[in-house]
C-alpha cells in the first residue's frame, strides 16, 4: 500500500509516526507534500518518508490519499487534483473537519470511495487514539478493510453517523486536554500535601491510565465501579461529596457543552 499524504501539520506527523511505529507501514510506503517546503522536508529526512513535489504527484503515486489540510483550502485542493484521484482505483481519506462527505463527492467526483474520519486526537503517535468514520457507498470490502485498518493500527476506532462527529470530536478528539487538566489538578493536591510535582504526576497518570483500562475491561459502569472503591462513611465518598459539592460533574458537561457549541458555529 502506498499512503499520500496531502499537507503535513501536527496531526497528519503524529498519524504518521504513530504509522511507523506500530509497523504498519514502512516509511518508503509514504508520501508527503505540502505548501510548506521547509516543513515537510525536515519532517521527511527526519523520518524517512518521501516528498512529492506536487499535490498531484502526491496523489499519482498513492492508492490512498489523506487529505490533511485546513478547512478553508480543501475545497480548491480537491478541485486540483480531482483528475488524479479518478484516475485508477484510489481512495480519498479526509481529516478536514467540517468537510462532509457529500461536499467531497461534489469536489472529487461521485464514484469516488472516500472515508472520513474526525480529526484523530493526539494519542495516534502512540498508538493510542481513539477516531470516529464515516464512509460513503463507494468504499466497500477490502478497500474499507484497508482504509479503517489504518486509523485501528493506531489506536480505537469507531463508525459513526456525521451527525454525530461533533460530539465524538468533543469526547475524543478536544477531551485528552481536559485528561490532562485533570491530571495536572490531581497532581497539585499531591504538592499541596508534600510530594515533588514530578513524582504527584507520574502516580496521577498511572491511576488515570489504569481506571481507563478497567472501565473498558469490565462489564460494570463506572458508577459501579466507584461503589467498590467506595467504603461507607470512608475516605473516598467524603472526597467525591466535596467535588461533587464544588460541581465536578457539571463542570465536566458544561466543558464539553462548550466544546460542541464552538465546533458547530
Amino acid at each position: 500500500m502506498q499512503l499520500g499524504f496531502i499537507g503535513v501539520g501536527g496531526m497528519a506527523q503524529a498519524i504518521i509516526k504513530g504509522l511507523i511505529a506500530a509497523d504498519a507501514l514502512a516509511p518508503s510506503d509514504i508520501i508527503v507534500h505540502s505548501a510548506h517546503k521547509e516543513h515537510y522536508q525536515a519532517f521527511a529526512s527526519s523520518t524517512g518518508v518521501r516528498m512529492a513535489d506536487s499535490n498531484a504527484a502526491v496523489v499519482q503515486d498513492s492508492d490512498f490519499v489523506v487529505l490533511a489540510v485546513t478547512p478553508n483550502i480543501a475545497p480548491d485542493v480537491l478541485k486540483e487534483t480531482r483528475d488524479e484521484l479518478n484516475q485508477g482505483p484510489k481512495v480519498l481519506i479526509s481529516i478536514v473537519a467540517g468537510l462532509s462527505l457529500q461536499t467531497m463527492e461534489e469536489l472529487a467526483g461521485y464514484d469516488m470511495p472516500i472515508l472520513r474520519a474526525t480529526l484523530p486526537n493526539v494519542n495516534v503517535a502512540i498508538d493510542a487514539g481513539m477516531t470516529a468514520l464515516a464512509v460513503n457507498e463507494n468504499l466497500t470490502g477490502a478497500k474499507l478493510a484497508d482504509a479503517k485498518g489504518l486509523f485501528d493500527a493506531i489506536g480505537s476506532t469507531t463508525v459513526l453517523p456525521e451527525a454525530d462527529f461533533s460530539t465524538f470530536s468533543a469526547l475524543a478528539g478536544s477531551s485528552p486536554a481536559y485528561i490532562y487538566f485533570f491530571i495536572d489538578a490531581l497532581s497539585r493536591a499531591g504538592v499541596k500535601h508534600g510530594l515533588n510535582k514530578k513524582e504527584a504526576t507520574r502516580i496521577a497518570a498511572a491511576v488515570t491510565e489504569g481506571s481507563a483500562k478497567m472501565v473498558l475491561q469490565s462489564d460494570k459502569i463506572p458508577f459501579d465501579l466507584i461503589d467498590q472503591v467506595s467504603s461507607p462513611g470512608g475516605s473516598t465518598v467524603a472526597g467525591l461529596l466535596a467535588m461533587e459539592e464544588a460541581g465536578f460533574m457539571t463542570a465536566v458537561v458544561k466543558g464539553i457543552d462548550a466544546t460542541i457549541k464552538r465546533d458547530q458555529e
